[in-house]
Parts: structure tokens; sequence; C-alpha cells
């Protein structure tokens, strides 16, 4: 073992050493960097483990020589605990030393007790940083079963760390499926913003390895799934000063249109996932934005365009030209007062031109308009294949990539609120069955927020609401029901502090933004101070690990995945310095014509 020095002041927060000299510092330069561990006896076999926050030294003169003294401030991290001879790793401080008590730099036989792969901790990440020959593992079940975050500035390799993390998981290693004659129940949602991580997971098709990729082209989501927080996001401008009379009428039009449609179902309501005709409902609101009458006054009116009709709201499905005359009356020349039993004399002109406008808009064809094969659309029966496509049961895989990057701005938030409650909600009830049995959840899902910030900000307006209820409901229940996130972002302090306060595990990389690191050093427990001063110096690949899943918060160098995401930056200057290229200006303007359709 290697001596440095000894204790010469101890606390639950803080172990300082003072080191045996200038040359015991030369000699162990190496083992005595910040981020590296010491180990200090206790008189009994066993020893204390810290890790070191900072060194500092100081200068003195004696008899007209320089001397210096070297001081270790370190943090009580775990115990090794002699056990019939062989020595066991505890996290927490069971043993704090006493000043005088002999420190020892850790050498590898050492790292090599605390992070082998044992036990529970067998689901390897990477190496030490600065120390190849020393795996670094985790505990799986706590990784993956509890929420984890993951952080770093553009370019410290965020996207290749999930990645690599995320093939680990479901078997790709070097580009091979190593599991393809026994495929795994591996369930992985990833929500890509910008259609990074396909090419990660599209290897060699004699691997047989499923990707599910969903996008913009093939992705199918019928308004009739959304609930009414949803719904009217997308529909009806909450700023607008006669919005409660839109939201009131427009629920009253969507529960009635869903009896309608679903005859066979007792008991219907605005949130029930059953298909309504979205159409008619527009018809709807727009006969009552034309009427101007009593219902009394309706009855007349219909008895004017056809003696044998009464009327009943369940006329208005279909436009009524409320303009044309019979008889000697023109119907909306009939001059009466506006009531919540008839109609609202132009009220609605502006909830109209919306619903219009969204329903013509071919960019929301996969909210609006989803059909399948041919022009058959999705119905109430549909249900299950739907919520098939988002959970990898149609191809049996295990990633599924819902690539965000074509989805129009205006309804991301809307997009990723839809898919993640209803994978919340599927949890929830195969659980709640399981429960009934006496079993729990055998299908667990984890979903990865990439770039989350984009749509779970910590402050932003109406237009995040949908997707920041639905997530922070994961953060908050998730794990109950075998439901966890991986949040994943560049700019921490301004993600949601509902989803960071609720993370176990995290990862962090290089962070150069002061605000950021400040915001992540005050989620991480006091002892991780030392390591997190170094979050702006990490190479690339470097990540900072704490949380339940690990022994020790750890420096660790992730693995480059195989194949990479395509998250690399552009060699501006190089491409700057080659020789002019050309341009195919028809195929962008081809594309970029298709994406505004």
């Amino acid at each position: 073992m290697s001596k440095v020095g000894h204790v010469i002041s101890s606390s639950p927060e803080m172990v300082s050493i003072e080191i045996d000299g200038l040359k015991t510092l030369e000699e162990n330069k190496v083992k005595l960097q910040v981020g590296k561990f010491l180990k200090i006896e206790d008189g009994n076999h066993n020893f204390a483990v810290a890790s070191i926050n900072n060194i500092r030294g100081q200068k003195t003169e004696k008899d007209g020589k320089l001397e210096w003294s070297f001081i270790i401030d370190s943090s009580p991290v775990g115990a090794l605990i002699n056990d019939n001879g062989q020595l066991k790793f505890i996290r927490g401080t069971q043993i704090l030393p006493v000043p005088t008590e002999i420190v020892h730099a850790f050498d590898d036989s050492d790292l090599s007790i605390i992070f082998s792969n044992v036990g529970d901790y067998s689901f390897n990440v990477g190496h030490l940083s600065g120390n190849s020959e020393v795996p670094f593992c985790i505990n799986g079940d706590k990784f993956f079963g509890k929420h984890i975050g993951v952080v770093g500035s553009t370019g410290s390799g965020k996207s290749c760390a999930v990645a690599s993390l995320i093939q680990n998981a479901v078997g790709i290693s070097d580009a091979k499926n190593i599991n393809q004659e026994n495929q795994k129940n591996a369930h992985v949602i990833i929500f890509d913003i910008h259609s990074e991580y396909i090419s990660a997971f599209c290897i060699d098709d004699k691997e047989k390895f499923s990707l599910n990729e969903l996008n913009v082209d093939n992705l199918k989501l019928p308004y009739w799934l959304m609930n009414s927080e949803e719904l009217e996001s997308l529909f009806i401008e909450s700023n607008e000063q006669n919005s409660h009379n839109q939201i009131s009428q427009f629920k009253h039009a969507v529960i009635l249109n869903k009896e309608k449609h679903n005859p066979a179902f007792s008991k219907v309501t605005y949130e029930s996932p059953i298909y309504f005709d979205i159409q008619e409902v527009y018809n709807f609101i727009r006969n009552k934005n034309d009427l101007t009458v009593y219902e009394k006054d309706l009855k007349k009116l219909f008895a004017t365009l056809d003696d044998e009709i009464e009327f009943d709201e369940n006329k208005l499905w279909e436009l009524i030209n409320f303009e044309s005359s019979t008889g000697n009356a023109k119907h909306k020349g009939l001059d009466a007062k506006v009531s919540k039993d008839g109609g609202f004399n132009g009220e609605f002109d502006r909830f109209i031109s919306r619903l219009e406008t969204k329903l013509n808009d071919k960019r929301l064809n996969f909210l609006l308009n989803p059909v399948k094969k041919g022009s058959e659309i999705y119905k109430t029966q549909d249900f299950e294949e739907i919520l098939k496509q988002f959970l990898g049961y149609i191809d049996k895989a295990n990633i599924t990539i819902v690539d965000l990057s074509g989805i129009p701005f205006e309804v991301l938030s809307l997009t990723v609120s839809l898919v993640s409650r209803l994978i919340f909600d599927f949890s929830f009830h195969y659980s709640k069955l399981k429960h009934q049995s006496d079993l729990t959840n055998d299908i667990p899902f984890l979903i990865v927020c990439e770039e989350a910030h984009n749509y779970i900000p910590r402050t932003g307006g109406a237009e995040y609401n949908a997707s920041k209820k639905s997530i922070e409901r994961i953060a908050r229940e998730g794990r109950k029901y075998g439901l966890s996130l991986m949040v994943v972002s560049q700019r921490p302090s301004e993600v949601s502090d509902t989803i960071f306060s609720q993370c176990n595990n995290f990862l962090a990389l290089r962070l150069t933004n002061r605000v950021d690191q400040n915001y992540i050093k005050a989620l991480l427990p006091d002892s991780s101070g030392g390591l997190i001063d170094l979050l702006p110096s990490l190479n690339q690949g470097e990540a900072f690990i704490v949380g339940d899943a690990v022994l020790m918060p750890s420096l660790v160098q992730l693995p480059k995945p195989n194949p990479e995401p395509k998250s690399a930056s552009v060699n501006v200057y190089t491409e700057w310095d080659s020789n002019w290229k050309s341009v195919v200006f028809d195929k962008v303007i081809e594309r970029w014509r298709k994406e505004g359709v």
C-alpha cells in the first residue's frame, strides 16, 4: 500500500489530510488528482474511502530553507469492510476516521473491489477516467428503473453517450445484435428532435434487429385520442375573450358526436379515447355560430325547412345555409336575441376560422386525417393497432424512434404529450391488471426525451402545457407502473424543475455554461462538489456519474457507440477550405415543398 499521509481533521462532510512532504506528493502525483480516491485506516483492518476534492500547498522557511506542506480536502463516500478476509465496499460513512489515522492512495486492486462486475452491479457503461483497466459497472435495475438526467454542452458527446447506453441495454455491440437468436424484452421509446438516432440503431439486416421508426410520413396519431387539454390547445386560443364559450360548445359537440358514432358505449365523456368526426364538430360549431334564435324559434325555423323536421342538435352535423329563403322568411333574418340554447350570432367567427385553418393544413394530416392503407380512416376499433405502433409490438422492435424533426413546431408539444400519455396510460392499466394477480409489471418502458428543453421547458407559454403536464406526470408517478424517463439536455437550467428533481441518476458531461453548472451542482449531493467543478474541462465522452445506480460518484469515460448517431458538427473551416461545390437546387426545393405540403 502507498502511504501518503495522515488525517488532521475529520467531519461527516470533510476529511483533511496532510501529505508526508514534497517527495511523497511527487511519487504519487497521478494517484492524488482531484476525483481520485484515498483509503484511511481505522485500526481494525477496515478502511474509510474518501474522494479528493482539492489539494493546496504552502511554502514556509525553516533554518534558511524552503519547505512545502500539502493538505488534501476530501469527502467520505464509503468504506472497505473486512468480510471473512475479503474487503467489501459499502456506500455511506459507516467509518469516520479520526486525526492521526494513516492514509493510503488507491491502487488498481482497490479500484477493482469497488467497480468490478459483481452481483447487482453488472451493467458496464465504460471505464474509469484515466484508468482504462478498471471497468465501471452500475446497477442496471436502479439505473433504468429510475429516472435519468443526461446533461452536457454541444459537442460534449451527449448523443453518443445516450446511444452507447441504449445499445448496451438492447444488445448491440460493434454493429452486431448479440440477441438475434433470442430477442430480449427491452422497450425504449426515443423522442428524436434532430433525426440523429436512427443511424445508431440501423445495422445489417442479417443481424435481425428490428427498429421501429415513426416520422411525420408514417406516424398515425388520430385526434380523437387527445384528452381535453390537448384538444383545446390545438383548436382554442385561451386568451380570447369568449374562450369559455368556445370550450363549452366544443366540449358539448365532441361528447354528442362521440355518442353518435359509438352507440355501443353506455358512458361517453370528453376524455373517452373513442372516435368522433372532427368535420362534423366543425359543422356543428359553425351552425351554432349562424343561429340567432331561441330554441323555441328553432323549431319554427326547422319547420319552414321541412314540415316533418323538428329541431334537434343532432341535425347540426351537416352545414345549414341559414342565409337562404324558404317561403317568406329568411332564416338568419329572424330578429331575435342570442341565448345559450340557441346560436351565438357570429361570436365564434374567429374560432371557426381557426378550426377551418387547422383542418385544411395538410402538414397536420398525421393528426387530423390519418388513414390506413387505402383511404380508410382510423376509428375506435383501431385503437389497439395505433397503440402497438408506439410500443414496438407491430414488428417486435426493442427501439422505437419518434422522429420529431418533421413535426410542425406548433404541434410539437402536443405530439410529445399525446404519445407519452398513451404510453403512461398503457403502463398504468397493464400494471393494474398484473396487480390483480399479485404480479408486477413485466413490460417496463424507458422514454428518452432528447433536447428536452424544447418541449418541457422550465418557463414558457400555454403551447408547452400539454407536454409538460404529460412528462411531469411520468416523472412523478411513472416508476410505480414500470415507466421511466431519460431526460437529455444541453441546457438543464431551462428544463422543468419537476423533471430533474425526480431524477435519481445523473450523467453530467462537459458543461461550459456557468448557470447550468450551478444548477446541476444544486441537484447533486455535497460530496460530489469537487468532481462537479471539473465539468467545464471534461473530455468528449467523459462523464461524471452519480446516483442510486452507482456505488460512488465517479468520472467515467464512456465508449463510442457503433454505429454512431448523426450528431457530429460540420467541419466548417475544412469545408470552406475545399474546392467550390455545386448544389442540385431542384432536389432541395422538391424536398422543401414536400415538407410544406
